[in-house]
């Protein structure tokens, strides 16, 4: 019991930085209807723009403390949220009027120069550095094994349920979400009603690449080592979970990266941690078969 506990609680904090990747992914897919993927390398640097800002705020003896987290998180989302500026304006934009396949090439593209941006910029090896939040809380203690909920644990639960609530309210009650959710709906359309939806894209891409910059940052945090490839895979498994949630629909981004979280730390924790992914994309598959459009997606309905 308390073991299961103990992979509950890592299966959540984990799962929430999956679902904060997994909303940039299906807010993308949702008003142009491709993917985007360059976004799990948007991730990546975001990871790496929080390193730099801790190594310059925190090891330079400038800052620490909550306040250098805030202003490092901060950082990390304005400069990142550029790059995600610049990945629409160069692989999408010119792109969007062609063949369906012609912008997933161009972002595959992308994704590959990020990687290699990174790896030139900042070498190979892998970058750790030192716990910023250290310690926790003693959850239940069963014979001798502690069931911890540590303090960066519980600051990545926060963090990411307070992103989430700003972006809900963003696309719900603002006249950015209600441009947004038009061109979801009918891009041609919004256009003609006067809705700009070239700098409606274009701030999509910002936002998700903000919030892939706070999955990046608390990354980071939470596991203290990051190379130039971590957005590979995160970001494989990201789309894994917008898919599984249904693409398209944010509520589901969310479940999904809970659900590919928890599936991945019980998976190594009960079975062999060498099959972990091929755990979680088997759900996948599995879900798929019997709900195509994923667990709260919609019927794509044919306009005509």
């Amino acid at each position: 019991m308390a073991y299961a506990l103990q992979q509950l609680i890592n299966g959540i904090s984990l799962g929430m930085i999956y679902g904060l990747i997994a909303v940039g992914y299906t807010m993308v897919y949702g008003i142009i209807g491709m993917i985007n993927f360059a976004h799990g390398d948007i991730f990546m640097i975001g990871a790496f723009i929080a390193l730099i800002s801790i190594v310059m705020l925190v090891s330079g003896g400038i800052m620490e403390g909550p306040a250098a987290i805030l202003i490092v998180l901060l950082v990390s989302m304005c400069v990142t949220s550029l790059y995600g500026w610049t990945v629409e304006r160069i692989a999408y934009r010119p792109l969007r009027g062609s063949f369906r396949l012609a912008p997933l090439i161009s972002a595959i593209g992308m994704s590959i120069v990020l990687q290699n941006y990174v790896q030139v910029a900042q070498g190979a090896r892998v970058k750790p550095i030192e716990p910023l939040v250290p310690g926790g809380v003693t959850v239940m203690q069963a014979e001798a094994f502690v069931v911890q909920f540590s303090f960066m644990q519980m600051m990545i639960i926060a963090v990411t349920l307070a992103v989430l609530a700003v972006f809900t309210w963003l696309v719900t009650r603002t006249p950015l979400g209600r441009a947004m959710r038009a061109c979801e709906q009918d891009r041609k359309m919004a256009g003609l009603l006067g809705i700009d939806t070239d700098r409606t894209i274009s701030l999509t891409f910002v936002i998700g690449a903000s919030l892939a910059a706070v999955a990046g940052t608390m990354y980071l945090l939470r596991y203290g080592v990051i190379d130039f490839y971590i957005g590979f895979l995160a970001g494989v498994k990201a789309f894994t979970a917008a898919v599984l949630g249904g693409i398209g629909s944010l509520p589901g981004a969310v479940l999904g990266g809970l659900l590919i979280g928890l599936i991945e730390t019980f998976w190594s924790a009960y079975f062999s941690v060498q099959y972990k992914d091929v755990a979680a994309f088997s759900i996948l598959a599995i879900v798929l078969i019997f709900m195509p459009t994923g667990l709260l997606g919609r019927a794509e309905v044919e306009k005509v």
